[in-house]
């Protein structure tokens, strides 16, 4: 038996991958509202959380679903959807008075352009204030899905329909998804004004 050296159990939320405590503990440090992005296999959702010492307390939510009732045709976890949702989000709490917030992305790898900087860009477009790089935002052709309405053009029309039959049975072309997208973009803005 080895003396002196005891082995210590990792909580119980990092044993499992849910929780790195140490970045926790380094933005609650900053006594700021935090906007919290998570990404699942089907949606997206963003949170704005005021910690506080009874815990945390979700101030604002936005979800992906939230977009199908606004007339959103496309799929809940794109990178336009992304958008969409981090841009109700920070029109929701702009309306709660909530105008500063810091970004917790959890355990995502920080990767430039992915969907959780799509949120980003998002709130940041709607008027909130987060600090941030622009170098990791993704660009606005990708968010409108515009690569992806150019990638339609290039198809048959077997391959369209083969490919892109979520959007077709919700009656979107995926061609039109620039469109749409500005379109549901405008209805937010005019909905949170």
């Amino acid at each position: 038996m080895a003396h002196g050296s005891r082995y210590k159990v990792a909580f119980k939320r990092r044993r499992e991958g849910k929780t790195d405590y140490g970045a926790r503990l380094r933005l609650i440090d900053l006594e700021k509202a935090r906007m919290v992005v998570r990404i699942t296999n089907n949606h997206v959702i963003a949170q704005i959380i005021k910690v506080a010492p009874e815990g945390d307390e979700t101030i604002i939510s936005a979800h992906s679903n939230e977009l199908k009732q606004m007339g959103w045709l496309g799929s809940t976890k794109n990178s336009s959807a992304a958008y969409l949702t981090g841009f109700l989000c920070a029109k929701k709490a702009l309306k709660d008075d909530v105008d500063t917030a810091v970004l917790d992305i959890g355990l995502k790898s920080p990767t430039k352009g992915t969907k959780v900087f799509a949120v980003l860009k998002g709130a940041v477009d709607a008027g909130l204030n987060i600090p941030h790089g622009d170098s990791v935002l993704p660009t606005d052709e990708r968010i409108r899905g515009e690569h992806v309405a150019q990638y339609a053009e290039s198809l048959s029309e077997k391959e369209l329909n083969e490919k892109f039959s979520q959007y077709i049975k919700n009656g979107l072309s995926p061609k039109d998804l620039p469109d749409h997208f500005e379109k549901i973009k405008q209805k937010i803005s005019e909905e949170g004004s």
